[in-house]
């Protein structure tokens, strides 16, 4: 019989008792009951409900505003200017005064043509008298007809040196009045180009220019991708025109103020600008307290058209992801479901929804950041804030000449800082 080793003997106790004690550990932990998850608290969230609903469409361009009738005042005869009547800047009138040139040599040039005209006048009459003695004598055969011929002759010279004498007169009247310029339309001037005493030709004939303020027109531009997207917007029914196709124009100023009176639409151009890809709009729009001036920038708001049965949920409730925009919506279990979304246009402070949701759902509005798949919620109604009306800009009044004239002359007072 071969005899165990004493180091084989110790090794099998060993193993012998580590199984035990692990036997009896699991024996032990059999008996204990497995920890509970700790459940965590109910999320709070404000919802709102979805429903379908008209809405209103705008859209907001960049737009310069642009005299309706901007007139160049030219001197019409050449001469030396005398003196600028108008106050530069000022809003004049149809028919004031605006320059004043040497009249002088036009009145020289009127009384010579007058007394031209005279002078034919007188030879008319001889021509005449003669004329009528000799058609007698000539009937009666003791003048020749050659004589009938030369006073007939004669007499038609005269009356058409008469003519020509009142044309000439006219058109020295005419230079006459031209000398004195008037603005042809009430606006608002711009600067004196010419200063006074400077001879005017045809080289230097613009003096300034006139720029009617009411109506007035808005230039904004559409882009090609704009255009066509609103195109297939309204041949899918999601955007409807109104039925006189006349799209309400809104101003808004600088300030954010709302420009009192509203335009339409007059002109749309009928080609695309290559450089830009868009085409240009044109708005009039009533100016008659002269608030929008020439060249001004503003922003112009169309208005009329609407979304049908549009969806519209806060702009907040939109998150997006590398997936694209989704939000969170409350189950019948009250736990928080991932929904994508498409959106569609901005409306003030909402997005318009354009797949994803429908009427009943209840959209996680405030608290979504808090929130993961499946998550327990507490759901609040929410709250939209108030709307605020926009400001309305105050009227202005326009300056009128001597007030513009009472301005130069207290700003001429003022010591120079």
């Amino acid at each position: 019989m071969i005899e165990t080793p004493a180091w084989v003997a110790r090794a099998r106790g060993v193993a012998l008792f580590a199984l035990l004690a692990i036997g009896l550990v699991t024996l032990q932990g059999c008996g204990r009951e497995a920890p509970k998850a700790v459940e965590k608290p109910p999320v709070a969230v404000t919802v709102l409900t979805v429903e379908r609903k008209d809405v209103a469409a705008t859209a907001v361009y960049v737009a310069q505003a642009q005299s309706s009738q901007a007139v160049n005042i030219q001197a019409r005869v050449s001469g030396f200017l005398d003196q600028r009547v108008y106050v530069e800047g000022s809003v004049v009138k149809a028919g004031q005064v605006l320059f004043q040139m040497d009249q002088k040599p036009f009145q020289a040039q009127v009384d010579a043509q007058q007394a031209a005209m005279q002078r034919n006048q007188a030879s008319l009459q001889v021509a005449s008298q003669n004329l009528a003695r000799t058609k007698p004598l000539a009937a009666l055969n003791a003048l020749s007809q050659k004589d009938l011929d030369d006073a007939q002759g004669q007499y038609e010279q005269a009356a058409a040196a008469v003519e020509q004498s009142k044309a000439q007169l006219e058109e020295a009247k005419l230079n006459l009045s031209y000398t004195t310029i008037r603005s042809p339309v009430d606006g608002v001037s711009s600067y004196a180009i010419i200063a006074d005493g400077t001879y005017l030709s045809p080289t230097n004939a613009q003096l300034t220019t006139v720029s009617v303020l009411s109506p007035m027109w808005i230039n904004f531009s559409i882009s090609e991708n704009e255009m066509q997207r609103i195109r297939n917007d309204v041949k899918a029914g999601r955007l409807k025109l109104p039925e006189s196709g006349s799209l309400i124009v809104e101003i808004e100023l600088v300030d954010g103020t709302l420009f009192p009176d509203v335009g339409r639409i007059t002109f749309t151009d009928p080609s695309y600008n290559s450089a830009t890809g868009t085409f240009l709009l044109r708005a009039t729009v009533p100016n008659k307290r002269g608030m929008l001036r020439p060249n001004q920038y503003v922003r112009t708001r169309l208005s009329g058209a609407i979304w049908p049965g549009a969806i519209v949920v806060p702009q907040r409730a939109v998150q997006q992801s590398a997936k694209g925009h989704f939000v969170w919506v409350v189950n019948k279990q009250s736990k928080a479901e991932l929904r994508p979304v498409t959106v569609g246009e901005w409306h003030g402070e909402g997005w318009l929804i354009a797949e994803g949701l429908i009427p009943g759902d209840l959209v996680v509005v405030d608290g979504g950041v808090r929130l993961s798949d499946g998550a327990l919620v507490k759901s609040a109604a929410y709250v939209p804030p108030p709307a605020v009306a926009p400001t309305v800009a105050p009227p202005a009044t326009a300056m009128t000449p001597s007030a513009a004239k009472g301005a130069a002359a207290a700003a001429k007072l003022r010591p120079n800082p």
